[in-house]
């Protein structure tokens, strides 16, 4: 299964993702966001302890996704994998695995609720629309 694809967009980032399940649509919608910062990293591997909670399954994508880019841009970090001890349609609770990072290459400014889609489709597997302001 493919993990995301880029959409078109005239200004911003597309991206449609997919998953199995809830919890690996979430992982790679943050790894679309992950690759899109081109960064240039270092081999440190870094974990971050997050917790979130929301009132409904597409606000906690964007608020998962809102916290992997905050933390990412404040240590200078990128996450490529994500340990979930509790998940569920309202709440979050894990570990961001990720990298240091030298420098971003693209900035990504913030995760919006602009056209955002989340669904499970008839073949039981799921999938995300997610724009993301650049």
């Amino acid at each position: 299964m493919k993990k995301f694809k880029v959409l078109p967009h005239r200004a911003d980032l597309k991206i449609k993702a997919f998953g199995r399940d809830k919890k690996e649509l979430f992982l790679n919608t943050l790894l679309a966001m992950t690759e899109s910062q081109k960064t240039k990293n270092l081999k440190e591997q870094i974990k971050r302890e997050i917790k979130i909670t929301y009132s409904d399954l597409p606000a906690l994508l964007v608020d998962f996704l809102s916290e992997a880019l905050y933390l990412g841009q404040v240590n200078q970090e990128v996450y490529s994998r994500v340990i979930f001890k509790r998940f569920t349609d309202k709440k979050i609770e894990g570990k961001l695995i990720g990298l240091k990072v030298k420098r971003f290459g693209e900035d990504v400014k913030a995760v919006t609720y602009h056209n955002l889609d989340i669904h499970q489709k008839e073949d039981k597997t799921w999938e995300a629309t997610v724009l993301f302001d650049v």
